[in-house]
């Protein structure tokens, strides 16, 4: 018994030394890859970030809202403004029911 247990000690010594060695590869073929790339290690991950937009915020405004019948047609930036305003609100309040921490602002391109 004091056999089998010994053989099978050394069995798995040596699966985790070969494993220990092809992470350590891994490390070094990621190092020359990254070298060969001129990208440093140290480099942050990219920040996600959702974009929400509204494919026809005018019709949206004429159909949900009666002040937003009367805007869309005289003041269409104004109404897009206001359509977005409100999505960001009701966004806002789903998103805090459900306890998610996020920050929110519209941004003009």
């Amino acid at each position: 018994m004091t056999i089998f247990l010994t053989l099978t000690s050394l069995m798995l010594l040596a699966c985790a030394a070969l494993l220990f060695w092809q992470v350590i590869e891994q490390r070094r073929m990621i190092g020359r890859m990254l070298a060969s790339e001129n990208i440093s290690e140290t480099a942050r991950d990219p920040e996600l970030i959702l974009t929400l937009r509204v494919r026809d915020p005018i019709a949206l405004a004429k159909r949900e809202s009666r002040t937003g019948r009367v805007l869309a047609d005289r003041l269409p930036v104004m109404a897009r403004k206001m359509v977005y305003q409100e999505v960001m609100k009701e966004l806002e309040r789903e998103l805090e029911e459900r306890e998610i921490d996020v920050d929110m602002h519209i941004e003009y391109r």
